[in-house]
């Protein structure tokens, strides 16, 4: 899997609101304290909205905020939103993928250990974590 700069700029934009939970934050504040163009910033934003990971407020006050707590989120939802499938390779991404391969391959026990691993990771980190560790350093 690669985490593209997509997923790395959602998850950004992910920690800012984490960092604000009574605050309507808008695009143009979150594009402008996190480096982010504005257009590939708004682009990504309707991903995680779509996938009910944000919720908006229209108007002159309005903006982004997270639809649930920090601790709620975790990493997996926010790179699945953006990235779609979370797999290393083909055959660990496509459910419907069938590897002419499979039953002679024996790379495939290696690719799953990762990806097992790598679940687990992004499966057991939330925003939460992610801001106490900011807080740490």
């Amino acid at each position: 899997m690669k985490i593209s700069t997509k997923s790395q700029y959602g998850l950004r934009a992910m920690v800012y609101l984490a960092k604000f939970p009574q605050k309507i934050c808008s695009l143009r504040s979150i594009s402008k304290d996190e480096g982010i163009s504005f257009d590939y910033l708004e682009k990504i934003i309707s991903k995680l909205k779509k996938a009910g990971l944000i919720k908006a407020k229209r108007g002159v006050q309005g903006g982004y905020f997270l639809n649930k707590s920090p601790a709620e989120i975790k990493i997996r939802e926010i790179i699945k939103a953006l990235e779609g499938t979370t797999g290393l390779v083909k055959c660990m991404a496509a459910e419907k993928y069938h590897c002419p391969r499979e039953k002679k391959c024996l790379t495939k026990i290696f690719w799953k250990k990762i990806q097992v691993s790598l679940n687990s990771i992004f499966d057991s980190s939330t925003l939460a974590d992610l801001i106490k560790g900011s807080k740490a350093t």
